[in-house]
């Protein structure tokens, strides 16, 4: 029998593949709420979240060919190209390099967010939660000889319009 499978593009291929990864995600979240409780799955999904994010980073600086990032700025353009594969149009954020040893992510749009509030569970922030170990987790990977400081200023999952995140490098 001849192979009669159907022609995807690239960014069909790219869209699916984006929306699959989001909802595998919070279909877990839910079921570990089911099992074990709002609170301890908000605590087990920031440790997994954080561990996750080792990998990703991990995975891109391969991608690029790269062992580490050069600078904060050159992290900052790392992240973004990840945000961008990883959740095209589901993400709108603006990495922001102030300086050498400053810089801002303004997100304006979450996905992880908005999966959280259609969810309408008691809490919103559980997205907010993971987020804050994140940032830390994707920069220690890409510049892991240097020290830096990662502050949660804004988040959406606590009524902020905005998420917005400071990093200074110390």
């Amino acid at each position: 029998m001849a192979d009669h499978r159907y022609d995807l593009s690239a960014e069909t291929q790219a869209q699916m593949l984006r929306k699959l990864l989001l909802y595998w995600d919070g279909q877990w979240f839910l079921k570990t709420v089911e099992a074990y409780g709002l609170d301890s799955a908000i605590a087990l999904n920031a440790r997994v979240r954080r561990s996750f994010g080792r990998i990703e980073m991990r995975t891109l600086l391969k991608a690029v060919g790269k062992p580490q990032a050069e600078d904060l700025p050159d992290a900052l353009r790392l992240l973004a190209t990840y945000a961008d594969v990883f959740m095209g149009a589901a993400l709108r954020a603006e990495f922001v390099t102030l300086d050498d040893d400053h810089a801002e992510v303004r997100i304006r749009r979450c996905a992880a967010y908005e999966g959280a509030r259609r969810a309408n569970l008691p809490r919103q922030d559980q997205a907010c939660v993971a987020c804050e170990g994140l940032w830390p987790a994707w920069l220690e990977t890409l510049l892991p000889d240097t020290p830096l400081r990662v502050e949660a200023v804004a988040r959406m999952g606590l009524g902020d319009q905005v998420c917005l995140f400071r990093i200074t490098k110390l």
